[in-house]
């Protein structure tokens, strides 16, 4: 199992990290598949107001899918720079206490979600057509959070230790399982949106059970023993302050894009649908830079508890010119193909649908380097141990984009058009900011190791 983990400490930089990232980017373009196939089976064998509700409660999911995955990227933030110092018993102890605190804030997050589920579809501004079958879909998935943990949580250990593969794997088989699972609780069976919702709660639980048997067996260093059962403080403040800014971040933008999600509610069912497959498009043609960006922070974070500078500043140079390509290439793709990427999951006869979502990728598509640098920003600043950075970004990026979409929604000649244009305005704010941040931050550790020569 050596080989499957990485030291991105030494070798060739833009040949490890690609090695790296790629798994990344593989998982989660099946996740993102998946969620298309998804997307379509509910469209073609339930209907148009199953998909609005579907898409609205794919919102709401991200949003505590992001308070999750957020605890666990803040732990392996640490759990990388402590494996980059090589100090094995702080990590076992690390991922102990980690465990313990995001195992029981994910019970607290599910129990909260079923108690406040009527309260949130009404906040969504659901509309009244489609709230039975928001609400059935709701109190199904919901089951699903603490797999949510479990693979999140594996998944972020190992990757930060060097190895992406493992985690792919499983996630390979999850979405495998989850599109047969689909096919059979929803065509076969009939049992509409809680059928759709518990053919992925099946599948999360079989990946996320699968990962972490592996772990323990493939991994037994990093299991903590009885002796790393302790209540360390030092160790818990910095998972803390790592975790629990991280998930400050992810939740944060992620209450944005659901905020966002109760204006597109506010004009109707079209806007919704739209809405809900062209984000999904979205999603899938910037998650690779998003991915690049995790991996790069994995990279950065190694080699910061390793105290290698120079190679954190060859990293920066060579993600950022990878990114840049990247993002050309895909604006350039998406820009082209709107119409025939809109069309592959809606009925060519629902032309306004497909007009709306174009309309949301284009405006969105030609910014993407926009949001690529401001996912380097955030894995840059999570690894270096400044995830407060990253909160303030995020803050100024969703703020931006809240703001301005209430308000050039309200103007008539605008109206929802107004929600896709605040998009790339808020990633452009954001992007400014953080790049200002990273040049004082640069300035000032050269003034300190000329001093120090």
């Amino acid at each position: 199992m050596k080989q499957m983990r990485q030291d991105l400490t030494t070798g060739n930089i833009t040949k490890k990290l690609w090695l790296f990232a790629l798994p990344f980017m593989l998982g989660n373009i099946l996740q993102q598949f998946y969620n298309l196939c998804d997307t379509w089976i509910v469209a073609k064998y339930i209907g148009d107001d199953a998909l609005a509700a579907v898409g609205s409660s794919y919102t709401l999911m991200n949003f505590f899918t992001s308070i999750i995955l957020g605890l666990c990227l803040g732990s392996s933030a640490f759990f990388a720079i402590t494996y980059g110092q090589k100090q094995w018993s702080r990590l076992r102890n690390g991922i102990f206490l980690s465990f313990t605190l995001i195992s029981l804030l994910s019970l607290m997050l599910t129990l909260t979600a079923f108690w406040l589920v009527d309260e949130i579809i009404v906040w969504l501004q659901t509309p009244t057509d489609i709230t039975a079958m928001t609400h059935d879909y709701l109190v199904n998935v919901f089951w699903g959070l603490i797999a949510i943990f479990l693979y999140h949580f594996f998944a972020n250990l190992l990757r930060s230790i060097g190895n992406s593969l493992l985690p792919l794997l499983f996630l390979a088989v999850s979405v495998i399982a989850n599109i047969a699972l689909d096919m059979l609780f929803v065509k076969v069976y009939g049992m509409g949106v809680a059928g759709a919702a518990i053919a992925t709660n099946i599948a999360q639980y079989l990946s996320a059970a699968g990962l972490m048997i592996y772990t323990f067996f493939a991994y037994p260093k990093l299991i903590p023993q009885r002796n790393d059962w302790l209540w360390q403080r030092d160790t818990m403040r910095e998972i803390i302050s790592l975790s629990g800014l991280t998930c400050l971040q992810q939740s944060v933008m992620n209450f944005g894009i659901l905020m966002v999600q109760g204006i597109v509610n506010s004009f109707g069912t079209a806007v919704m649908s739209a809405f809900a497959v062209a984000v999904k498009i979205d999603t899938i043609a910037y998650m690779p830079v998003q991915d690049f960006g995790n991996a790069f922070s994995t990279l950065i974070a190694q080699n910061y508890g390793a105290k290698k500078w120079d190679r954190i500043k060859a990293g920066i140079r060579s993600s950022l010119w990878n990114v840049t390509l990247f993002c050309v290439v895909i604006s350039t793709f998406v820009w082209v193909f709107a119409e025939r990427l809109m069309g592959i999951f809606i009925d060519q006869n629902q032309i306004q649908i497909i007009c709306i979502g174009a309309q949301y990728l284009r405006i969105e598509g030609a910014f993407y380097i926009g949001i690529g640098i401001l996912f380097m920003l955030y894995g840059y600043f999570r690894a270096i141990h400044k995830p407060h950075v990253s909160l303030v970004l995020t803050i100024i990026s969703l703020g931006t984009r809240v703001g301005l979409a209430y308000f050039l929604s309200r103007i008539s000649f605008i109206g929802f058009i107004g929600i896709w244009i605040a998009i790339p305005i808020g990633w452009l704010l954001a992007d400014c900011y953080g790049i200002t941040v990273y040049a004082k931050g640069n300035r000032f550790r050269i003034r300190q190791e000329n001093k120090e020569t």
